[in-house]
């Protein structure tokens, strides 16, 4: 009889023990919600009191907020979600890109920034997107193939940041991108389309095509999307660090994709993964109101040229003047202007040229930039300014195309430290590379110049071996007495600025809830052409800015705005209705 007893009771202590394990296992490698795209389970905005995280898909939110649901930092948590990322969203984001950070640390309460940029490889030369008779290639000649590629910093970055400020163990912030690696996830409306519109692309390589048109059938919306090769490629990473990426197999496997690559071979090498290293940096702060707005320092030309814009409007009443005044429009999008000539022959890597940011920050830089929109019309002409002596004449401005495709990561935790960051590959799917290791690689050279100097004058920007290449995102945290009041960022190439300041005035001068500021249609200006998303509500409005003098385009802005508002006693979160991001927080 004891014998029967004691056989019960090793079924039930086998039948508890296998319960708690697959307890445990559910907590840690399962995805919260489902890994089908559910568009009904996403928070596009949401109240909380703790914490709250903010990103462009709702699986890499999930991942995110189950570490800090555990009482992780930011830092661990932004880890979990750009794992997820670089997997649901490969257009965007990955292994395979780079990112700028901003940190808002809740005990010293100091801000800094790290700065993932890639950079050149050290073979480049000057002449890398010219022609035999010196003239620029086209952006997709260049862009397709491995002369695009940069030395990734994504997987330094997420090292980095976890040794300063990260307090979870490292192999677990993997756990729920590997399990979606392995059992795959169901492909969401926008990549779904994204897919659909760039097949010829993306069957130039057989990797690539394999992977997006396997078997002759091009995934599509619904399809379930496995990656195992990615879901190897973490596993490597969450036991044994970064170092295969830079110095061993995976980089082996970088290097041979980009030299051996059927169209436009480049010339990445091992000692460029080795030689690669994320730099700590000062943010960039300018004082706008009573609001101290900080963000990305060069090689970034986004906390310079927001900070340009505002500060170039702070003597303006655009408070009284209302959302909707073509006034205020009209002085908006020449600052925005007047910003994108500066950003055009001054900004650039600050490593390799000299970037006067004191120069074009000072108050009374910015108030004579200002008397040139005392005016009732749109401007004629727009130039740069000269905010440091002798220097207007050294740099030619910039010839570059910046097209969108980045994400954007904003996160409050329960320790009081914030996080924006904004990560990308460029253009959509980057050079269309896919390692073996189941990740794309950037098309972030394409960035730079592609001419080198115009009538014997250099420019700022223009490629060099080692340099990071000048970039528009903005990931930003506002501060109002030493405390963040925001924390915001967004995607569409150079038109993540002025989303970004839009959101800003919105939020500051206008007074709109942070939900209301980021969904407001948007008007951009930056070379001339005033572009007006084709919403109703702006219609009356069009036509007023053209009745000014401004040419006018009527289109879709597919902006990625992510941000969280901080009140006295709650956190208020916002994902911009244009895209998938979701919100989530206790």
């Amino acid at each position: 009889m004891l014998k029967y007893f004691l056989i019960l009771i090793s079924y039930i202590f086998t039948f508890v023990s296998l319960s708690l394990a697959q307890e445990q296992t559910s907590d840690e490698f399962v995805p919260e919600g489902s890994v089908q795209f559910n568009q009904a389970k996403q928070n596009k905005f949401l109240k909380s009191d703790n914490w709250m995280i903010v990103t462009a898909n709702p699986l890499a939110s999930n991942a995110g907020a189950k570490i800090l649901r555990k009482g992780g930092t930011a830092a661990d948590a932004m880890i979990a979600a750009q794992a997820v990322l670089g997997l649901v969203e490969p257009q965007s984001s990955g292994l395979g890109g780079g990112a700028f950070l901003v940190w808002f640390d809740g005990k010293k309460k100091k801000i800094t920034t790290l700065d993932a940029r890639e950079t050149a490889p050290s073979g480049v030369s000057s002449n890398l997107f010219l022609d035999d008779d010196g003239k620029p290639i086209k952006f997709f000649q260049a862009v397709v193939g491995g002369i695009s590629v940069g030395v990734p910093g994504i997987p330094a970055l997420l090292e980095v940041a976890h040794a300063k400020w990260g307090i979870e163990k490292w192999e677990k912030l993997f756990f729920d991108a590997i399990k979606l690696a392995e059992d795959g996830f169901e492909i969401s409306p926008r990549l779904g389309k994204l897919i659909e519109n760039d097949e010829k692309r993306l069957t130039t390589f057989n990797l690539t095509s394999q992977y997006f048109k396997p078997s002759g059938q091009l995934k599509k919306a619904g399809d379930i999307l496995r990656n195992p090769k990615y879901g190897l490629t973490l596993k490597k990473i969450s036991a044994d660090g970064i170092g295969s990426f830079y110095n061993g197999q995976l980089g082996l496997e970088i290097v041979k994709t980009v030299q051996n690559a059927s169209n436009n071979p480049g010339v990445l090498s091992t000692f460029d993964l080795k030689n690669y290293s994320v730099k700590e940096r000062s943010a960039i702060c300018a004082t706008y109101r009573s609001y101290d707005v900080c963000g990305m320092g060069p090689p970034s030309s986004g906390a310079l040229s927001t900070n340009i814009i505002l500060g170039t409007l702070e003597n303006f009443d655009l408070r009284n003047m209302g959302p909707y005044s073509p006034d205020a429009w009209r002085l908006i999008g020449d600052a925005s202007r007047l910003a994108f000539a500066d950003r055009a022959r001054y900004m650039a890597d600050s490593d390799f040229v000299f970037v006067p940011v004191t120069g074009l920050l000072s108050k009374e830089y910015l108030a004579k930039r200002g008397k040139l929109l005392m005016t009732d019309k749109a401007l004629i002409d727009v130039r740069p300014g000269n905010p440091s002596k002798n220097l207007a004449n050294i740099y030619a401005d910039d010839e570059s195309i910046e097209l969108p495709s980045t994400s954007h990561i904003s996160i409050i935790d329960s320790h009081g430290n914030a996080l924006a960051m904004t990560t990308t590959i460029e253009n959509a799917f980057g050079s269309r590379l896919m390692t073996p290791g189941g990740f794309l690689l950037n098309n972030e050279l394409t960035d730079f110049s592609f001419r080198t100097e115009k009538n014997g004058i250099p420019i700022a920007n223009r490629v060099e071996p080692g340099k990071r290449p000048r970039s528009s995102m903005s990931p930003t945290i506002v501060l109002k007495d030493n405390k963040p009041i925001l924390v915001i960022g967004s995607t569409g190439g150079s038109a993540i600025i002025g989303f970004v300041v839009q959101s800003i005035i919105a939020y500051i001068d206008w007074d709109m809830g942070i939900k209301e500021a980021i969904d407001f249609p948007h008007l951009i200006n930056r070379f001339g052409t005033f572009d007006i998303e084709d919403d109703p509500q702006l219609d009356v409005l069009a036509n007023q800015l053209k009745d000014i003098g401004f040419n006018v385009n009527r289109r879709a802005m597919n902006s990625g705005t992510h941000a969280i508002a901080l009140g006295e006693t709650s956190l208020f979160g916002a994902a911009d209705n244009r895209r998938e991001g979701s919100v989530v927080g206790e």
